[in-house]
């Protein structure tokens, strides 16, 4: 884990607007697959919704490497912070 995206994780624990649930989804996935690599474990059954959707969005990024997940994360925590500063 490099020191940029370490802040980046801590960075958005600070915004301001929250992002909503498709984007927060999404910095999950690329937190998991930069930091654990491809999901691991059964997928969670038909009724943990919250669960399945963050399944699926990791599994969305099954063969990214390390080092694609950690840029992605930056830019996507970039880009939210460029929009809390317009």
């Amino acid at each position: 884990m490099t020191e940029d995206f370490q802040a980046a994780v801590a960075a958005v624990g600070t915004l301001t607007k929250d992002p909503g649930p498709q984007v927060k989804l999404a910095l999950y996935a690329l937190y998991k697959q930069a930091t654990q690599g491809d999901v691991q474990g059964k997928r969670p059954g038909m009724l943990d919704f919250v669960g399945r959707s963050k399944y699926d969005a990791w599994a969305a990024l099954a063969g990214t490497t390390t080092e694609q997940a950690e840029a992605d994360y930056l830019a996507k925590v970039a880009e939210l912070q460029a929009a809390e500063g317009a």
